[in-house]
């Protein structure tokens, strides 16, 4: 749940109050914390609102406001953004400063494994009539898939809602890769059970779809408890599930007998256009719920659906 305003400067006082009880004297109780979050909104030149992990010895896990003194720190962020800060605490409010878009980098793979990713990511953007990868703020061109119950899915039928998006392979034995990106969304849809099918649409998509097939995603879509309306496993003709895998910058080839795979969610609005795409499996399913509680709350979007 996002904290409100109010709530969150109270526990910013709190946590200031303890240092200046722990016994350090009034000169010496700045303080400095490395965080990492999830931008979830720009509030005006000199205010942003992000989803934290943990700041030991600081604050707990939550989604809050931050004030930044440089409002230059803040030109190149936009909501949807993972980021690494620094939260100054003194006798004053506590801020942000040194904001930097942070740069996945998988620490389980080998240096020659991202090398070939590189050669497939180019070797993709070479190939004619390839669909670019879809940007922030644009919109998502329409496609046609099939979901686990054997239905054929337009993304088109989900204009008014929020919609999230991950890529899996059923047969991927890595626990954080698609086992985790499908938890998060497992969460997701806890979380916001009684919106979901309504305000929020989640999709995962696999991109090995020839063996994939509806009936082995309705038995992957059981693992999760995936709920009959709302939640989508889709698949469909390989060409199809290219088209769409490239939208979202979604790499993958045959290795050993498995295939080795980029991780992308993205987030779409309900005019279906972009709000970001994040790479990787750094963030919590928490921080990926406030991020959509956000989007659907907005007041200047209004649901067609």
């Amino acid at each position: 749940m996002i904290r409100t305003a109010a709530s969150c400067r109270r526990l910013l006082a709190a946590a200031v109050a303890a240092l200046l009880l722990s016994g350090v004297s009034p000169a010496k109780t700045e303080q400095r914390y490395p965080a990492f979050g999830l931008v979830l909104e720009i509030n005006g030149p000199h205010r942003f609102t992000v989803s934290c992990k943990e700041i030991p010895g600081f604050i707990d896990a939550m989604a809050m406001p931050f004030e930044v003194r440089d409002s230059g720190d803040l030109k190149a962020i936009r909501a949807g953004m993972l980021v690494d800060f620094t939260v100054v605490v003194d006798s004053g409010a506590p801020y942000a400063e040194k904001i930097k878009v942070h740069q996945f980098e998988s620490l389980d793979q080998r240096p020659l494994e991202v090398h070939m990713l590189k050669m497939i990511e180019g070797a993709f953007a070479a190939t004619p009539n390839a669909e670019e990868i879809l940007a922030v703020d644009q919109k998502v061109p329409d496609f046609s898939l099939i979901d686990q119950y054997g239905r054929k899915d337009k993304f088109s039928d989900w204009l008014g809602k929020v919609v999230a998006v991950s890529f899996v392979y059923t047969k991927c034995s890595f626990p954080e890769y698609c086992f985790r990106l499908s938890n998060n969304l497992g969460l997701v849809g806890k979380r916001f059970a009684n919106r979901l099918g309504k305000d929020l649409v989640l999709l995962t998509i696999t991109f090995d779809p020839t063996s994939d097939s509806p009936e082995v995603l309705s038995k992957y879509a059981s693992t999760w408890r995936a709920s009959a309306k709302g939640w989508y496993f889709l698949t469909g003709p390989p060409a199809e599930v290219k088209r769409v895998c490239l939208m979202f910058g979604m790499n993958f080839w045959p290795e050993m007998g498995m295939l080795a795979h980029t991780m992308h969610t993205a987030v779409i609005d309900r005019q279906g256009r972009l709000v970001t795409n994040l790479e990787g499996n750094e963030f919590s399913a928490e921080q990926l719920g406030n991020l959509l509680e956000t989007v659907m709350d907005r007041k200047t979007l209004t649901s067609r659906k």
